[in-house]
């Protein structure tokens, strides 16, 4: 790690700029970057890079080749979903080169009346911030950002390239992590500061995106007997898929990293939209729907499951049986990682924590999907998913902790003066 005068250089230039720190991450998510609509928000990062000194390259999924990972992105275009990637090259580069890489896209935030702030306030209250994104995961954007300013501001650089990358489509394919390493940004290893709460992310399912299209024939519900209801008809291949999930996660108890975790294997019906008449049977219903994976199943095999489940429920329904519903595969397809343990790259993170913490760093296994498993699987760079502290993704009141922002930041940038090397700026 870098020495005690380096390091307590540092530390200062973390505090000393820490209100710039958190006005930096309530410009982050004052932005609505909601899938679709990203680029305003990468324009603007591109911008405060530049502003830095960084080289900046902003291009778009439509800009990088295909590739054989890259999960469809049904009703969204790809020339319009932005990547920005702002890199430090030192001269005459030593040490191990590292990609720090956090995405800005975020979910819908559901109705604002349900809020105690507006979603994208970035309210300041009792130590948090309120908002969506602000926890999942532009903390974590904040603190890789803050962490390399603190080192130079410090008088410092890292000896080796550092890639800050911003992506998109984290929350629905995982295409703009993909798309910066066939862009050919490359490392020794990559952290994304996803909002861990201080603790590595040993093992991560997998997850499939997928849509039920179920057609009906309509007539007038004064004799509904003589139609088919396309709602119903879905809703008996929900369940279906409720009893298929119930199988994968008796069968996931002899998993080796999930034995211990009650059901990983998440199904749920997210989207649901059908009919157009509330006197007339339904002749049509879409539900978009998300399944899990756990280690030692590929997404084939996970596909295949999907399918001849609703091939055996649609056999249960008359009109379904000669008039079988369709399946589009519309976002992720994505591989479970296990970071092994033993890695150079996370023996140093460990130490990193271990000396701002003062205690060993802890793992967890998520029913949850990161970026890293691109780096890990499919590019032989170690992947590490360790962040800051906040609470309710993907919920009302989504929120980051201010105080753990602060040690992450500095848990950071120990891991990169340590892992990169630290050397005078200039």
């Amino acid at each position: 790690m870098p020495d005690a005068e380096a390091r307590d250089r540092i530390f200062a230039a973390i505090d000393a700029g820490f209100d710039k720190q958190v006005a930096f991450l309530q410009d982050l998510v004052r932005f609505p970057s909601l899938r679709g609509r990203e680029a305003p928000l990468q324009d603007w990062f591109a911008r405060q890079m530049a502003a830095r000194g960084y080289a900046v390259d902003r291009f778009t999924l439509a800009d990088v080749p295909e590739h054989p990972k890259m999960a469809p992105m049904v009703g969204v275009d790809p020339a319009g979903s932005v990547q920005v990637v702002a890199a430090h090259r030192p001269a005459n580069p030593a040490g191990r080169s590292l990609i720090l890489q956090g995405h800005i896209d975020v979910v819908p935030e559901g109705p604002h009346e349900m809020w105690t702030h507006p979603p994208y306030a970035a309210v300041i209250r009792d130590g948090w911030m309120y908002g969506r994104g602000a926890h999942d995961m532009k903390a974590g954007v904040a603190c890789m950002v803050f962490a390399m300013d603190a080192i130079r501001a410090a008088g410092l650089e890292p000896a080796a390239d550092v890639y800050i990358e911003t992506v998109t489509e984290e929350e629905s394919t995982g295409n703009g992590a993909l798309a910066t390493l066939l862009r050919g940004y490359r490392a020794d290893a990559a952290l994304i500061p996803e909002p861990t709460g201080h603790t590595i992310t040993r093992a991560q399912t997998g997850t499939i995106w997928f849509r039920l299209r179920v057609r009906g024939v309509p007539v007038h519900v004064a004799v509904a007997q003589d139609g088919t209801n396309a709602i119903m008809s879905a809703y008996a291949l929900i369940n279906a898929l409720y009893e298929h999930t119930k199988a994968l996660n008796a069968a996931a108890r002899d998993n080796p990293w999930y034995a211990g975790i009650k059901d990983p294997i998440k199904f749920n019906p997210g989207i649901i939209r059908g009919g157009d008449w509330a006197s007339s049977t339904p002749a049509w219903c879409e539900v978009d729907c998300r399944i899990g994976l756990v280690p030692g199943t590929t997404p084939e095999e996970a596909m295949a499951g999907i399918e001849a489940c609703v091939k055996e429920a649609a056999k249960g329904d008359s009109f379904m049986a000669n008039n079988p519903p369709e399946i589009v595969w519309t976002g992720f397809r994505t591989d479970p990682y296990v970071l092994e343990p033993g890695s150079e790259a996370e023996a140093v993170l460990a130490a990193a924590h271990a000396s701002v913490h003062g205690g060993e760093m802890p793992e967890r296994r998520t029913t949850a999907v990161n970026d890293t498993r691109y780096y890990g699987l499919y590019f032989g760079i170690p992947g590490l998913c360790y962040g800051p502290k906040g609470e309710v993704a993907h919920g009302f009141d989504e929120r980051t902790s201010i105080e753990d922002l602060r040690t992450c930041t500095r848990t950071i940038a120990t891991f990169i003066g340590d892992w990169c090397g630290l050397r005078p700026r200039g």
